[in-house]
């Protein structure tokens, strides 16, 4: 049965440095996603450290240099963090990002659609990959990030008004 989810997605500081946050946010919107939490943050080391290696074993995965760039990349400047809701809304919001790798991201896709390098030219630049977003990888992923980078008290429960709209409707029967 299809659940209800909530996951992380954090707007990079490439994001936020072009200005482009809005635009990637309000696809997010009006696809039926439900913000029910967001700030603007800049994590220190440790933060992303837990983020990174932590939760989704980057070292453990791709190794330290490519840690490395991404905490450089990850600490230029604030992020902004969002918590999304909707059904099944991790697997919506990484097809709705695209692939890691820009190259590999589709037109349409928030990382078709605002990027255009691939990780072959930065890895052999040693440099970053400026790819405007995360999102959680799974559900579990998600609870945990969400974990992370929000307190209980900083997520929102609240009724929107299209939520009947976005979710479906259940037919009335004569009966009822």
């Amino acid at each position: 049965m299809s659940a209800l989810q909530q996951t992380l997605v954090v707007l990079k500081p490439d994001a936020v440095q072009r200005g482009i946050n809005g635009e990637i946010i309000s696809r997010f919107e009006k696809a039926g996603l439900k913000i029910v939490g967001m700030k603007m943050v800049s994590p220190d080391e440790k933060h992303f450290h837990e983020h990174y290696e932590g939760i989704s074993q980057l070292i453990t995965r791709w190794g330290k240099d490519i840690y490395n760039v991404t905490l450089s990349q990850m600490t230029e400047g604030p992020v902004i963090a969002i918590v999304l809701e909707g059904i099944e809304a991790v697997k919506h919001v990484r097809k709705m990002v695209g692939a890691t790798d820009p190259l590999e991201s589709p037109p349409g896709t928030i990382r078709g659609d605002f990027t255009h390098l691939s990780r072959a030219y930065t890895n052999e630049r040693n440099g970053t990959l400026p790819n405007v977003v995360h999102a959680s990888g799974d559900p579990d992923e998600a609870k945990k990030e969400i974990a992370l980078w929000f307190q209980p008290e900083e997520i929102y429960q609240y009724k929107n008004v299209h939520e009947e709209v976005l979710r479906g409707r259940v037919p009335k029967t004569p009966e009822s």
